[in-house]
């Protein structure tokens, strides 16, 4: 985890919650014991970064007008930080801390003999448990706005 609630330079108003962006170049296949695969991948995220912003309390009329017709999105981050890098993909720890869940699943590894065997070993990753998505960002000349949604992840 990169940053934490202490490192982060807050301004007024500013609450500091954590982000996870999403890798699209690492996407693993689920395979079970066999080796075969389910048809479900398991999405890589990177590691939590803590960020510090301006998060309204609860949705509007006037922010939903930045966002034009979206619904279902509880809350608001505003950012003056132009190159902010969270997008319609990244996951958020606004009223939690970072935690992770590991899921297991397969890998096969070929065997270097010319008749041998593969050989099927359990890996297993860390998937973020976080308690918001991002549902729209919206960039201007002078800041961001981002609409996020609570979700509940087990």
């Amino acid at each position: 985890m990169r940053g934490d609630f202490m490192s982060v330079r807050k301004t007024r108003n500013d609450t500091t919650f954590f982000y996870c962006l999403l890798d699209p170049d690492v996407k693993e296949a689920i395979l079970d014991e066999d080796g075969n695969e389910t048809g479900e991948t398991i999405l890589h995220y990177e590691e939590a970064v803590a960020y510090s912003a301006n998060i309204s309390p609860a949705t509007g009329q006037a922010q939903t007008e930045y966002f034009g017709t979206i619904d279902n999105y509880d809350k608001v981050i505003f950012t003056r930080d132009t190159d902010c890098p969270i997008d319609e993909n990244t996951v958020l720890f606004v009223e939690k801390a970072p935690e992770y869940t590991e899921i297991q699943t397969h890998e096969i590894i070929e065997g270097n003999a010319l008749f041998a065997d593969d050989e099927v070993v359990t890996v297993t990753y860390r998937q973020p448990k976080f308690d918001y998505i991002v549902k729209r960002v919206a960039k201007s000349l002078n800041g961001v706005l981002i609409a996020i949604s609570k979700v509940k992840v087990s």
